[in-house]
């Protein structure tokens, strides 16, 4: 299952007859064979893990592996935790829609924001409204002042193939 990137060389796997070895905390060997530093991890009760193959002489490290990869895992574990997730949420609406359903689009867009969302308004060009899209950003102007109080506009409207796009994000 693990991939050749990942595979970790070690102990028996090791194929090199010469290793500059250093033991886990600091204290360095220098070049032993590596019969030398098999005998020296069996007698520390740890592993010979093979941290850089490729150089001249290869780089052995005598370490508990099962604990490296543990303390691995669970920094990635925290990394993960500490990112932060970006919801967009897209708002629709149309050139032709009624001055009420804008504003009942507009609270939800509203809840969005103050939810943490990041808002994508969205109005779709038909048919021939294709020929007038300054009128998709007129409906987009519209609705701007209704939403900057509590929303920063992170892109203005911008046309993109049959649709006018505008961002607003959270105000900090």
């Amino acid at each position: 299952m693990s991939s050749k990137k990942n595979r970790v060389i070690m102990n028996d796997d090791i194929r090199a007859t010469e290793l500059r070895c250093n033991v886990d905390g600091g204290e360095s060997l220098g070049i032993i064979s590596f019969d030398e530093a098999m005998e020296k991890a069996n007698d520390l009760g740890q592993d010979l893990v093979l941290i850089a193959p490729d150089a001249k002489p290869p780089v052995a490290k005598i370490m508990d592996y099962g604990k490296f990869r543990y303390q691995e895992e669970k920094k990635l574990k925290e990394q993960r935790k500490n990112q932060v997730k970006i919801v967009v949420k897209e708002i629709k609406l149309s050139v032709k829609i009624a001055e009420n359903d804008v504003a009942y689009k507009v609270k939800h867009a509203r809840e969005f924001l103050e939810k943490g969302f990041h808002v994508k308004f969205r109005v779709f060009l038909r048919g021939r409204e294709m020929a007038h899209p300054e009128a998709a950003r007129e409906v987009l102007k519209e609705v701007w002042p209704m939403v900057e109080d509590i929303g920063v506009m992170e892109k203005p409207p911008k046309f993109e193939g049959r649709y006018y796009n505008m961002y607003v994000v959270p105000q900090k």
